[in-house]
């Protein structure tokens, strides 16, 4: 299963549940867990967005007529490992849109007792359909934000598909999908997100290099700990369990109705029995 989840497996559930599931936002939420959503969030303070490295036309100039030579997981600067071993990053994506806007209440919930800092990949539609509980995980110093695009699609200078979803289809759309996002967090967090991945995780050698050049680190993974919130709570436990020192795992926390809240804090203790550390992406990456 590690060797599985090392190659990539299914991430087409970041976009939508295996399982038909009302999402369950701050207006949506169970009564006990709205209750306890009704307390003020934290305020985020907002300071004047930071312009990007480069503009669209930029990119456009210098990227426009680029041919991409590779797709996948993989491409310059695209980082999966943390370097030196340096403890493990659980890395969660918030993908957004129809059936991608829930929220794992439960899996934070348990980050939080733990006090296990993670990295949360969010995406500009997960911030619509939250914006209460973004602010509050935003003003949280356990966790970092990071960019998951603004409309959560591969990012690709050609238009490839990955799971059946379409990518972007040039470098004005690559940066549309980096910038969008990259803009919006920055008015809400103040400064901009220093990590990127795309919808699915997928890329070309070119929008990754789009990537750098707008100031952003793209950031892989190295185990798929829930598969797209395909999983089961023993398959994420068993898969996140076994991750090695200096892992980057990816998991969701965008689908309460999947096994990766029970899956991860079945895995968490057993790691930290084992003697292994948690980090945010920037306590290890620089």
């Amino acid at each position: 299963m590690v060797l599985a989840t090392l190659a990539g497996g299914a991430l087409a559930g970041c976009t939508a549940p295996t399982r038909a599931a009302k999402p369950e936002t701050a207006a949506s939420a169970s009564p006990s867990a709205h209750r306890s959503s009704a307390a003020p969030s934290p305020a985020v303070t907002v300071r004047p967005a930071r312009l990007p490295a480069a503009t669209r036309a930029e990119m456009v100039a210098r990227y426009g007529h680029a041919v991409p030579h590779t797709w996948g997981f993989d491409a310059p600067g695209v980082v999966h490992r943390l370097p030196g071993r340096q403890g493990i990053a659980l890395t969660f994506d918030a993908c957004g849109g129809r059936g991608g806007s829930g929220y794992d209440r439960a899996l934070i919930d348990f980050l939080r007792r733990r006090e296990i800092p993670a990295t949360l990949f969010v995406n500009s539609r997960w911030i619509d359909a939250n914006p209460a509980v973004f602010r509050r995980l935003a003003a949280e110093p356990l966790f970092e934000i990071a960019n998951h695009g603004t409309r959560h699609l591969p990012l690709s200078v050609t238009g490839r598909s990955a799971y059946g979803i379409p990518g972007t289809r040039s470098a004005a759309e690559v940066y549309d999908e980096i910038a969008g996002n990259r803009a919006r967090l920055t008015d809400l967090l103040g400064s901009p997100p220093r990590f990127f991945r795309s919808g699915t995780a997928y890329c070309d050698d070119v929008a990754a290099r789009i990537v750098t050049a707008l100031g952003e680190r793209f950031v892989s993974f190295s185990v798929n700990g829930d598969a797209g919130a395909t999983f089961s709570p023993e398959q994420v436990r068993t898969t996140v369990g076994a991750a090695p020192a200096g892992s980057i795992v990816i998991c969701h926390m965008n689908h309460p109705e999947g096994g990766t809240a029970r899956g991860v804090a079945a895995a968490v203790p057993r790691l930290l029995a084992s003697g292994h550390r948690f980090v945010r992406l920037s306590d290890s990456l620089h």
